[in-house]
């Protein structure tokens, strides 16, 4: 009887943990996206605003007119 009450909590616990699984990419990849939008955002602001020539996106600035356009990495 005890190996039936052991193998049914193991499955619900199965159950449990797959759709926290689930939950946690879903809130990871909706936080990403925000994240990635305001990084855009910002990048917008930055270039028009402030009418510098370096660009920054993502990790990397782009420095343009200094060394043929090369990368510099933050």
């Amino acid at each position: 009887m005890g190996a039936i009450v052991s193998a049914i909590g193991g499955a619900i616990e199965a159950v449990i943990s797959a759709i926290a699984n689930i939950l946690m990419i879903i809130v990871s990849t909706i936080v990403t996206i925000i994240v990635t939008i305001f990084d855009i955002i910002y990048d917008i602001i930055c270039c028009n605003c402030f009418g510098g020539r370096t660009r920054r996106t993502g990790t990397h600035v782009y420095r343009f007119g200094r060394g043929g356009g090369t990368t510099t990495g933050v």
